[in-house]
């Protein structure tokens, strides 16, 4: 009984440390994720790649892959809003056991 519920009292304090999914900053929602082919990078110019993930050892069992992947997708965003580009051209999603990642190129097309 005692084992259970420091069991409990464990996953609540893990739990409550376990940070909420990425959010998008409100200048984020004006960057275009492309995965198509027909988008030409040779118009827009090239900043970086970029990298978004989201979820954590001790936080993926509190969340959802679909809210893990788009807490990964804002943080991408929100880090190619930062560098000043417009459009990200995402190279391939990483799905791991604790974790969701996404790699792109990010670009200003505009």
């Amino acid at each position: 009984m005692i084992r259970n519920v420091m069991i409990g009292c464990i996953a609540l304090t893990i739990g409550g440390c376990a940070a909420p999914t990425t959010q998008p900053l409100e200048q984020s929602s004006m960057v275009e994720m492309r995965i198509d082919s027909q988008f030409n990078p040779a118009q827009c110019e090239y900043i970086s790649e970029i990298t978004g993930s989201e979820g954590h050892w001790y936080s993926y069992l509190f969340y959802t892959n679909d809210a893990m992947m788009q807490g990964a997708m804002n943080d991408l965003k929100n880090t190619a809003m930062k560098i000043g580009a417009d459009t990200v051209f995402m190279i391939s999603p990483q799905d791991f056991v604790t974790s969701f990642s996404v790699i792109g190129i990010a670009y200003r097309c505009q």
